[in-house]
């Protein structure tokens, strides 16, 4: 339907003749000031109203509003495909980004508290001593001064420096000389004042007395205005004599006497100390970065955790792998035979041992030497071929034995607020962290400096717990995070400092998120609306479409077959009225469906004694054969048993590369029936801008052929190559085959304008000349994948029908709508999942292999689960196994096992719930994704 019923209104957004992409001539308007969500099936139009006409023209406003300077600059950002758009508010856009792949970024850096703890640690930060935990303070002259002004008042003083001598008569003799000509003479020693006449005759007698240098000796008196400057002026000449040091020594002849050293540099007990800066606690500076592990954590050793695999295997079990094999069986013998010496309790599991037993097996004792010393025998025969690869199997990514995983040079750990080093806060879940902050105890000074500074950290503290995330740590590598969790990080950012009168664009904010947590989100979402903005969310799931104000649902079916605006309106009308798919699933009248009767097993992999992150010590089973479902609320443990546990360690196994966690005792079961583990995750399928759905199934390779083939083609001399956009020859040399050219901003996102030289057609006009059925490479490029199996089906080559059995794929697994040249960096993180599913699907291997799907339903429509489900029971049938984390409880429903974990998150999570049959599953009370499966399991 076409809502042609366009106003003037300034309460709307008025949108008059959208063509972007699929967009088919849409007129509509959006209300100002509320929730508005957007949906359809994948690859509607969505996207192409909410981000590539709102905020695109939004963009593209805000860069006309610069100076004509700025620019020149930015070359001409073309206007979407649309006749006008007015009412439009300035525009925030927060799009499905992954998981950041640097090994450097934590959620700490990715918000930015880290910066702010950094800043308020050099600001206010304490150093304490390590030998005697006293702070360790560098006093200015004005300080020393104070201090007398203080705590001497009516009392008598002596501002000395000791005197610095080797002990030997003539090195004290010489230096009580030299200060004589300088006019100091009088020495205070043993509790009274000795002058140079008495001193010089007797050195021999005060070589191994303290000797202080008399530089001044006054009465404090408070009403002497002159004293400040006279103190002043003695400390400072301390200070430059005596480098930089001196010492006040109160009541020298009275048994309350006390003597009190100050210095100038940063140091006591004998020990230089760096003075804090922000850099001394940032692990990405060479100033603050561990020397060891240069601000990683972890560096490349011997991995204990390689050694010892089945720590509930003793030492006479073979427990140290390398030990197994003849030829170097003698070390553990050597163990064995002298085990009544050594008493080394050979037959007790390695699990069980005593620290010190440990370490006497690693370390080696005077009866015979530990694996320590044969790495380090093996190393200094690296010559040898064998001896190299046992070194390198064993050697794996650790933790750093100097910074113990802190990232941070000692010193940083040193500096203190509180009580608290930057190490212990970043280790702490965010709800603590926002109670010690707001609780520090700090002085009136420190107080006032850091407000601002606490400020800022606990606003942007209540936003991730506002969006779910209470239950993070700040040092949380943010490679180990889940796509959800990257998600509401992303958003926790953008809403730190919410504006009013904006416009905010989301993209499926519910990414990642149990049913229980989407209700906290539709919170935040609705307090934006209320301070005054609009907010538009392209979003499929059920719950946030039922609390929208009003409701844009694009259709009716995807690609060429979308683009119109099915319905508009309120969710009572969409419920009642509607009549586009949305609407039909909403109401039940559609349903998603399990495709095939109850499977069992009896086979399984297990996973033993779990402890990673939040994990408590749990034993988790994977049925082979199987479509296994791991779920339970955010941060209640399913990246880490999935992507940190089970993946590494079966990749460890098949393939013999991967980082092995050690937070776990080791998996047993019956491995030979597998050939391999595959992670189908959300990354994206390309490094390249340039990768795109055809490169990465193989697909193009047979269109290039195709081209090459051509009469005019070989008349030329064209090679496959030359229709490549990744190889210099056939590409546009301007934009090196992207057809775009980026401009880095520093304000604000990237802009990305079409290539003057190529029209963004990506290839030189002699290539473009060579045409397949009146179809040139860059016109193949920009059909939809459903379009394209239509038009390579004309022919029937061998090559044509290779081709079009691999775009089948990419159709099979909902993704027809797509461009086959689409690039990479425009793929969701659910279609970057989905291609990389059709890749598999096309290989035609026998192998049983374990396929791991982190959330796969992101921006997926109800409808087009339905087509994901006959997926995966298509590599279920091929004999294949299923893990799937996701908390879809439409997918959950149709799992064969269930693992679900919790109760809740963080701290309060990590515990197994339930794993087993779901029809047992259905009859818990604990936890809560029970409960919701149950009301997904009704039929209204």
């Amino acid at each position: 339907m076409q809502n042609k019923n366009i106003t003037l209104d300034k309460r709307y957004i008025k949108i008059e003749g959208a063509n972007v992409h699929n967009l088919k001539n849409i007129s509509i308007n959006i209300p100002h000031g509320k929730f508005i969500v957007v949906t359809g099936l994948s690859g509607s139009g969505k996207s192409s109203l909410a981000f590539d006409t709102l905020f695109a023209e939004g963009q593209r406003r805000y860069v006309e509003s610069l100076s004509s300077y700025a620019r020149q600059f930015l070359g001409r950002i073309s206007k979407p495909d649309v006749k006008d758009i007015s009412g439009l508010s300035p525009a925030i856009a927060i799009e499905q980004k992954v998981t950041a792949r640097n090994p450097r970024s934590t959620v700490g850096t990715t918000t930015e508290i880290y910066d702010y703890l950094k800043l308020l640690f050099a600001r206010v930060g304490k150093v304490y001593s390590p030998v005697t935990g006293l702070e360790v303070k560098a006093y200015s002259v004005d300080d020393v001064t104070n201090f007398v002004l203080n705590d001497a008042v009516d009392k008598r003083i002596l501002i000395t420096a000791k005197l610095d001598f080797n002990n030997s008569a003539s090195s004290l003799l010489e230096r009580i000389v030299w200060l004589s000509g300088d006019g100091y003479d009088r020495f205070f020693i043993d509790d009274k004042i000795v002058n140079i006449a008495e001193l010089a005759p007797n050195v021999d007698s005060y070589t191994q007395k303290d000797i202080y240098v008399v530089i001044d000796r006054l009465a404090i008196k408070k009403s002497e205005e002159d004293l400040f400057s006279r103190i002043a002026d003695s400390v400072a000449t301390s200070y430059k004599i005596f480098n930089n040091s001196t010492t006040i020594i109160i009541n020298p002849s009275l048994p309350s006497q006390s003597i009190n050293s100050f210095t100038s540099y940063f140091e006591s007990d004998g020990q230089q100390f760096i003075s804090p800066t922000e850099h001394l606690f940032s692990f990405n500076s060479p100033i603050g970065a561990c020397p060891l592990c240069n601000g990683y954590g972890k560096n490349i050793g011997i991995d204990r955790a390689l050694v010892i695999q089945e720590p509930e295997k003793s030492l006479f079990e073979d427990v140290v792998l390398p030990w197994r094999g003849e030829s170097m069986r003698q070390w553990k013998e050597a163990v064995i035979n002298s085990s009544e010496e050594s008493e080394f309790p050979i037959h007790r599991p390695y699990n069980l041992l005593s620290d010190e037993q440990r370490k006497m097996l690693w370390d080696g004792c005077k009866y015979f030497r530990g694996i320590n010393d044969f790495f380090a025998t093996l190393s200094k025969e690296r010559y040898k071929i064998q001896y190299r690869f046992i070194i390198a199997r064993y050697t794996g990514k650790r933790t750093c034995p100097e910074c113990r995983g802190t990232r941070l040079r000692k010193e940083a750990l040193y500096v203190k607020i509180g009580g608290y080093t930057i190490a212990d806060l970043v280790t702490i879940s965010i709800t603590e962290l926002e109670k010690t902050i707001v609780n520090l105890s700090l002085n009136t000074t420190d107080e006032k400096i850091a407000q601002r500074i606490i400020k800022e950290i606990t606003s942007r503290l209540e936003t991730l717990i506002d969006v779910g995330l209470e239950y993070l740590t700040l040092d949380r590598l943010s490679n180990t995070l889940s796509g959800g969790e990257s998600q509401r990080i992303n958003l926790s950012t953008s809403l730190g400092s919410p504006l009013v009168g904006a416009m905010y664009i989301l993209d499926e904010p519910s990414i990642g998120l149990h049913p229980r947590d989407t209700e906290r989100l539709i919170k935040v979402l609705k307090k934006l609306r209320d301070l005054g903005n609009s907010v538009i969310v392209v979003e499929h799931d059920e719950v946030i479409i039922s609390q929208a104000d009003h409701i844009i649902d694009i259709g009716p079916l995807a690609g060429e077959y979308g683009g119109e605006v099915v319905f508009e309106g309120s969710f009572n009308d969409l419920m009642a009225n509607g009549s586009s798919l949305t609407a039909q699933y909403m109401r039940k009248e559609k349903n998603i469906e399990r495709l095939s009767p109850k499977r069992t097993s009896k086979n399984a992999i297990r996973f033993k004694e779990v402890t990673e992150n939040n994990l408590k010590n749990i034993d988790v089973d994977i049925p082979l054969g199987l479509f296994t479902a791991v779920t339970g609320v955010s941060g209640s443990g399913k990246s880490s048993l999935v992507k940190s546990i089970i993946f590494p360690a079966l990749s460890r196994h098949f393939n013999g590369v991967g980082e092995v966690s050690s937070n776990f005792s080791g998996f047993s079961g019956d491995l030979a029936l597998l050939k391999g583990v595959e992670m189908i995750d959300q990354n994206p399928i390309g490094k390249s801008s340039r990768s795109n759905p055809v490169t990465y199934i193989k697909a193009y390779d047979e269109i290039r052929k195709l081209f090459s083939d051509l009469p005019l083609a070989k008349a030329n001399g064209y090679t496959p190559s030359h229709f490549s956009f990744n190889i210099s020859g056939g590409r546009c040399d301007t934009c090196e085959g992207d057809g775009n050219i980026r401009v880095e901003m520093q304000f604000m996102a990237d802009i990305s304008m079409v290539c003057e030289e190529c029209n963004g057609l990506r290839f030189k006009d002699d290539i473009l000349q060579i045409k397949y059925h009146d179809k040139s490479i860059s016109d193949v490029l920009a059909m939809s994948v459903d379009k394209a199996i239509e038009f390579f089906s004309i022919e029937k080559s061998t090559t044509s029908k290779r081709l079009v059995e691999k775009l089948k794929a990419l159709y099979n697994v909902g993704l027809g709508y797509i461009k086959l040249g689409q690039s990479s960096s425009t793929l969701s993180g659910g279609e970057s999942q989905r291609v990389k599913l059709a890749s598999f699907l096309l290989k035609e291997s026998t192998d049983s292999r374990i396929f791991i799907f982190d959330e796969p339903t992101t921006g997926l429509h109800f409808d087009d689960i339905n087509r994901l489900l006959e997926c995966f029971e298509s590599l279920i049938c091929k004999g294949h196994t299923l893990i799937v984390v996701e908390h879809n409880m439409n997918v959950v429903k149709c799992a064969d096992y269930i693992i679900d974990l919790g109760a809740e998150g963080g701290d309060k999570g990590g515990e197994l719930v339930f794993q087993g049959e779901i029809s047992k599953f259905l009859d818990i009370k604990e936890g809560y994704t029970a409960n919701y499966l149950r009301e997904a399991m009704v039929k209204k």
